[in-house]
């Protein structure tokens, strides 16, 4: 197993590297001046030209790439040109609730989507099971900015149930209004997730159900219950596992969208002002980081599916020899 992670390791590199290319390709094709943007609508010519070249922006872009690597390599990702401070102490202060806004939807998606695509896969070909097949098709197919819409007209506009906007702490409202601010966000970023678990478990829970070793278990007089949750369910995991990171990714591609509807104070909205004020630095560093973040991910993912399914890093390992 250790020579197939120190694989995937390796294999880090050039990734990463594509992304920071593409990355400070497109950030240059961003319509507008950064320098404008910083110094506001009225500003000095002059002004103007000595910033640029304060910043480097009049160097060639092959040779601004080449800065810009030594110092991704010397461990500094640069200063926001617009807020002036640096670009990786705003992504510090703001990656936790971005973190914590995904990982609390991928939970629920996987917790639900999981439970209902069990209970589906239990009643297959029942009403129950039709009416369950119902939540992945709209799962699937709902935009996200489209539900986060909707919930809001619901559960804020109409109902007045919940905040629509911001974010509160535990220790600024206690953890009820906490729970209430994160609801409707988690919510939205749970539906896509939550219908894919769902499909990938009814399916994988289907066959599980109908292999021979759950046939004996049936033969020796194991409860049904047992059968299903400890035996079937850890056999139906490994398909499961191996969409965690995709729909990782998923959840947080989709709190850009999310994080500025609800106004939530995330990597979304902060990624958002960036391209407006045509931030160079803090574009790059946030791409950055969400990029390593999604490999770290992947990488995660797949060892637990080798700690689950072992003939997975057997076959792994020989296919790399």
């Amino acid at each position: 197993m250790q020579k197939v992670i120190l694989k995937r390791l390796l294999q880090l590199i050039p990734t990463l590297l594509v992304v920071i290319t593409f990355t400070f390709a497109a950030t240059r094709l961003i319509p507008g001046d950064p320098v404008a943007a910083m110094l506001g609508e009225q500003y000095d010519a002059t002004k103007v030209d000595a910033l640029r070249e304060e910043l480097g922006l009049n160097d060639p872009i092959p040779v601004q790439f080449g800065h810009y690597l030594v110092d991704i390599l010397h461990g500094d990702f640069g200063d926001s040109y617009y807020f002036n401070t640096s670009a990786m102490n705003m992504i510090k202060a703001r990656l936790p609730n971005t973190l914590m806004l995904s990982v609390t939807s991928l939970c629920i998606a996987i917790l639900v989507g999981v439970f209902f695509g069990v209970i589906s896969a239990r009643r297959q070909s029942s009403i129950l099971d039709y009416a369950l097949t119902v939540i992945p098709l709209f799962g699937v197919s709902a935009p996200v900015f489209w539900v986060a819409i909707m919930m809001v007209l619901l559960f804020s506009v109409n109902l007045g149930w919940l905040p629509s906007f911001g974010m509160v702490t535990i220790a600024q409202g206690g953890f009820v209004e906490f729970l209430r601010h994160i609801a409707l966000p988690c919510a939205c970023l749970a539906v896509i997730p939550m219908g894919t678990f769902m499909r990938i478990t009814r399916s994988s829970m289907i066959d599980s159900l109908g292999s021979d070793s759950v046939r004996a278990l049936r033969a020796r007089g194991v409860s049904e219950k047992s059968i299903v949750w400890k035996h079937a369910l850890k056999n139906a995991l490994p398909p499961i596992l191996t969409v965690v990171g995709m729909q990782f990714a998923g959840c947080f591609a989709g709190a850009v969208l999310t994080e500025n509807i609800f106004s939530w104070p995330g990597m979304g909205t902060m990624i958002s002002s960036a391209i407006d004020n045509r931030d160079y630095s803090l574009i790059q560093a946030t791409v950055l980081v969400v990029a390593l973040a999604f490999v770290i991910i992947n990488l995660i993912t797949d060892i637990l599916y080798m700690v689950i399914n072992p003939k997975v890093a057997i076959d792994a390992e020989n296919g790399g020899m």
